[in-house]
This record gives structure tokens, C-alpha cells and sequence, in this order.
């Protein structure tokens, strides 16, 4: 009793408890034991080695790790991940599950509209409006926030500037684009504050936002500069020259976050919870 305690069976027979499943859902943060990387589960995939797992950290780096049993640690605890089941609704592939919005959030059925705030999310252009309401319109109308399209960003500067952005009236500014020493750059660091944010993603146009295999795709094409980029798009995948067309085509395709690229998820999200900080809501 004194040398193994109220448990007679010697440590080296006892049995060891089972290791917790525990579904790999987008945003659960777990850190890999044997590398010491934290993050938040990006997506799950299948591949020829074996199903794995991308997670990000904090500053947006990814790196994917294999689905190893206790191959995660879980607030400190060994965890075993495993690919979540599907949530797809049998009658619509690719729908969110019953329960959620088309972004992934809890949804709230019966919930009425907030009243408008006075802040705003501006996004470039019209596709971008459009695709950023079929993905999170549930969320901006609960939280009460308008989504405004700018026909470009040239003007970005007055249009800040006239809107007389405060901490009751935050204003949010999508970009395509954006990447270091581009135009769009240099305009989003003209503007940026304590109470503008501007975020962007790395495509050309928001069409390539949508994964290629959620529009039937193999890959975006590679459109030579010089040329309007939709129109080339639809040249090199053989669609019609109706951009327009083309755009109901891929919209049509979204169903939910799952459809669209995570460089355009997280910018999106950054914006409304900027938006969303404080600050009571308009008229």
C-alpha cells in the first residue's frame, strides 16, 4: 500500500487511458507535439500519403501536418484529430449544414435584422458585394453592417476622408490585390488608422476567390497583362465572352465558406469584427 498507494496493480500494468478523438472543425487551434506549431485548423484533406490537416498561426503562416494518432495537443492534452464528418445537406452539395450560416457561424433562426451601424465595409466592385453577401450577408445583417461597392479604389482617399471615419463609425475596406508594392498597396497605407482597416487577398479579380474545383475547374487560367483579365479567363476556359454570364455561373457555384479560398476568408472576417467593435448603430 505505501509503495503503490490505494491502486495494488504496479504502474507498469495499469492501463493507460485512451487517447480523445477529436474532430478537426475549421478555427479549433491545437498545437503539433512534436514541432511546437500552434494554430487554427484551416481544412482537412485526403491525399495519396494519408488524410491531413492545414493549420495557421497567428500571423497567417500554414503548414500541414499529417492526421497521426496523439499527434496534437488540445489545451495541453494529447488529441487525436480526425477528419469532421460532412456536413453537406443531401439535396444540395456543398451546403452548409442545417444550423449554420453559409459562413460557418451558428445561425440564429428568427433573429430580426439590427439596425444599420454607422460604420460600413467598402469592397471594390460589385462581384465583390455580391460574393461577400451570398457568404456572410446572415452575419452583416445581425450585426447590423452595410456592405457598399466603390467601382475601384482610385478615389479611396476622399471617399475616406468624406466618410469622417471615428470610434462610432468604423469603417472596413476589402481590396483586391493586395499585394506589397502594388498600387492597391500604397493607397491602403495612404488611408489606414485606428479606425480604418484594409485588408485584401492576392488575386487579381474576386472571381479567383472561388476554389477552382467548387466552378469545375482544374485551375484559375493565367491570364498574359495587357488583357482585360475576365474576358481572358473565359477566352482560355472556352465559356462565352459574356463576363456577366460568367460571373452568375460562378457565383451560382458558392455555397458556403468551404467554396472559397481562405485568402479571402480571413480578410473578410478581420473586417466585420473591426467594424463590429463597439459604437452604437445608425439611424
Amino acid at each position: 500500500m505505501r509503495e503503490y498507494g490505494p491502486d495494488l496493480t504496479p504502474p507498469w500494468k495499469r492501463k493507460r487511458a485512451p487517447v480523445p478523438e477529436v474532430p478537426a472543425e475549421p478555427d479549433l487551434v491545437v498545437e503539433e507535439a512534436v514541432t511546437g506549431f500552434c494554430g487554427a485548423v484551416i481544412r482537412c484533406e485526403r491525399t495519396a500519403q494519408g488524410p491531413t490537416v492545414t493549420l495557421e498561426d497567428r500571423f497567417g503562416k500554414q503548414r500541414v501536418f499529417p492526421l497521426e494518432p496523439a499527434g496534437f495537443l488540445l489545451e495541453g492534452r494529447p488529441v487525436t484529430l480526425v477528419r469532421p464528418r460532412p456536413e453537406r445537406a443531401p439535396d444540395r452539395p456543398g451546403a452548409p449544414a442545417p444550423g449554420r450560416t453559409a459562413s460557418g457561424s451558428v445561425a440564429l433562426p428568427g433573429a430580426r435584422a439590427r439596425v444599420a451601424r454607422a460604420g460600413r465595409i467598402y469592397v471594390e466592385g460589385r462581384h465583390d458585394a455580391e460574393l461577400v453577401e451570398k457568404v456572410w450577408g446572415d452575419d452583416l445583417r445581425i450585426e447590423g453592417v452595410v456592405v457598399e461597392y466603390l467601382e475601384g479604389i482610385d478615389d479611396l482617399p476622399a471617399i475616406v476622408a468624406e466618410f469622417s471615419p471615428g470610434p462610432d463609425a468604423r469603417l472596413g475596406v476589402l481590396v483586391d490585390h493586395l499585394v506589397p508594392g502594388s498600387k492597391e498597396s500604397r493607397i491602403a497605407a495612404e488611408v489606414s488608422g485606428e479606425h480604418v482597416l484594409v485588408t485584401g487577398h492576392p488575386f487579381v479579380d474576386v472571381w479567383e476567390a472561388v476554389k477552382p474545383s467548387s466552378v469545375g475547374i482544374d485551375a484559375w487560367p493565367r491570364v498574359p497583362r495587357g488583357q482585360d483579365w475576365k474576358t481572358g479567363v473565359c477566352r482560355a476556359l472556352g465559356w462565352p465572352g459574356n463576363t456577366g454570364a460568367a460571373w452568375r455561373r460562378i457565383l451560382g457555384s458558392v455555397r458556403s465558406y468551404r467554396d472559397l479560398e481562405p485568402a479571402l476568408l480571413g480578410p473578410v472576417e478581420h473586417l466585420i469584427d473591426h467594424v463590429t467593435v463597439g459604437g452604437p448603430t445608425g439611424p
